[in-house]
């Protein structure tokens, strides 16, 4: 009997093909993700713009991001979801691009002034307009008077020094309260709030050396109170004269003229 002739088992070449086909296979599951993740994006980025132009045509804007950015919502509107923190907290709000040209002065001013402020001497805050420092009546001229009293040099000292290191305009505002005036001197409270704000002109531009370009007056009488004339606390906060430094970046009208209505505009045309 023959025997056939055993044939040497070859060698398989092509083995290199199965790692490189699961090297392929996630290499594809790779890039099937990143474009899936990518389609998602574009999903909710597409159904953001959805979302707000509806809202902008039929109101509810603060409820639609809610829904598609997720967050709860608290009675203003406001929603948490990009928020920062476990539960989170509240993002700081970016001052007013009109307000923070004069914020460092403010900040300098509050700190210079701490004492002056925490008795009621000054007060210091900004507004839309500028920064206004508030000279209290009582403290800085006696009653129905326009005569600056001279114990009051220390504080004007700190606010002149922050005055003259700005190159922002100046007005000084004088403003009395409600009860009629009627002297030798001040036939009525516009004469009277005028003469005190010349008269902190001419201190500004005399004795810290505040060029007078840079320096206007107004005179309010009544007309612009901060608190309540009934009472003689309300009188006492509305005697005063207000050192208004301009901002820059925005003209304000006086506070005493509001802007006119788009009708009383069209009126006058």
């Amino acid at each position: 009997m023959s025997r056939r002739k055993r044939h040497a088992a070859h060698e398989n070449h092509e083995r290199w093909l199965v790692s490189y086909a699961d090297f392929i296979t996630l290499l594809f599951a790779f890039f099937v993700v990143m474009f899936a993740s990518s389609q998602t994006d574009k999903a909710k980025a597409q159904a953001i713009a959805e979302s707000v132009a509806n809202a902008l045509q039929k109101g509810g804007f603060n409820a639609a991001v809610h829904e598609i950015l997720g967050g709860t919502v608290d009675e203003k509107g406001k929603g948490n979801a990009q928020m920062k923190g476990p539960g989170g907290s509240q993002a700081k709000n970016t001052p007013n691009p009109a307000e923070a040209e004069l914020l460092p002065s403010m900040q300098y001013l509050n700190s210079v002034l701490q004492d002056e402020i925490q008795h009621g001497k000054i007060s210091v805050h900004l507004e839309p307009r500028g920064l206004v420092v508030t000279l209290r009546e009582g403290v800085f001229f006696p009653s129905g008077e326009d005569t600056l009293d001279p114990s009051t040099y220390p504080m004007l000292d700190k606010v002149a020094a922050t005055i003259k290191d700005l190159p922002n305009r100046l007005r000084l505002e004088g403003h009395t309260d409600s009860i009629p005036i009627h002297t030798a001197r001040f036939r009525s409270n516009w004469a009277l709030s005028a003469a005190r704000s010349i008269v902190m002109l001419e201190l500004l531009a005399t004795r810290y050396a505040v060029p007078r370009e840079r320096l206007a007056i107004a005179g309010y009488a009544d007309t612009v109170p901060v608190d309540s004339n009934d009472t003689p606390e309300g009188r006492a906060h509305n005697r005063r004269v207000d050192l208004v430094i301009l901002n820059q970046k925005v003209v304000i009208p006086d506070p005493a003229q509001p802007q006119p209505k788009p009708a009383e505009r069209e009126a006058k045309k």
